[in-house]
């Protein structure tokens, strides 16, 4: 495994944590503002906006964006 792999491997536990508590949080705040929201579908279009996002970085990093960050 080379340096980049083993510094990742070796926070993967906490970014995955990470991104749970910035997806509890943004239920939370849902829930806070929409009190009659359907926690099933509020969950459901975070997903779908963390996967936009997600496509939005991969498209950012074959473009070089992130070439000399």
């Amino acid at each position: 495994m080379d340096a980049v792999q083993n510094e990742l491997a070796g926070r993967k536990d906490a970014i995955k944590k990470e991104l749970e508590i910035l997806f509890k949080a943004n239920m939370k705040f849902t829930d806070w503002d929409v009190p009659e929201a359907d926690d099933k579908e509020a969950a459901k279009i975070l997903i779908d906006i963390f996967k936009e996002s997600i496509n939005d970085i991969e498209k950012d990093i074959k473009s070089g964006k992130y070439d000399n960050y």
